[in-house]
C-alpha cells in the first residue's frame, strides 16, 4: 500500500480499486449516492468543489437545509478564529 492510501479508510481504497460501491454504512464518510461509490471522499475527489445544490442531491436533503448547515458551520469557525 502506498503512503497516500494510508490516510484514507480501507473501504475507500477498496472502492477505488474494485469499482464497487461501499456497503459500510456505519463509516462516517458513507453517503447514499451510488454514482460516487457511496463515499464522500470519492465524491470530493472526482467532483472537486460542489455547489450547495449538488451537495443537497447527494445527501438527499433540501437545498435550504444544506444552506442552514453551511451557515452554522461558518458561524462556529468564525467563533473559533476569534478566540
Amino acid at each position: 500500500m502506498s503512503e497516500e492510501n494510508e490516510e484514507y479508510p480501507q473501504c475507500y481504497v477498496e472502492c477505488k480499486a474494485t469499482g464497487v460501491c461501499c456497503s459500510k454504512s456505519d463509516c462516517k464518510m458513507w453517503i447514499d449516492f451510488k454514482k460516487d461509490y457511496n463515499c464522500s471522499l470519492v465524491s470530493i475527489e472526482e467532483n472537486g468543489p460542489m455547489t450547495l445544490d449538488q451537495i443537497s442531491k447527494r445527501l438527499k436533503v433540501s437545498l435550504v437545509r444544506v444552506s442552514q448547515i453551511e451557515k452554522k458551520a461558518l458561524t462556529k469557525i468564525s467563533k473559533r478564529i476569534k478566540m
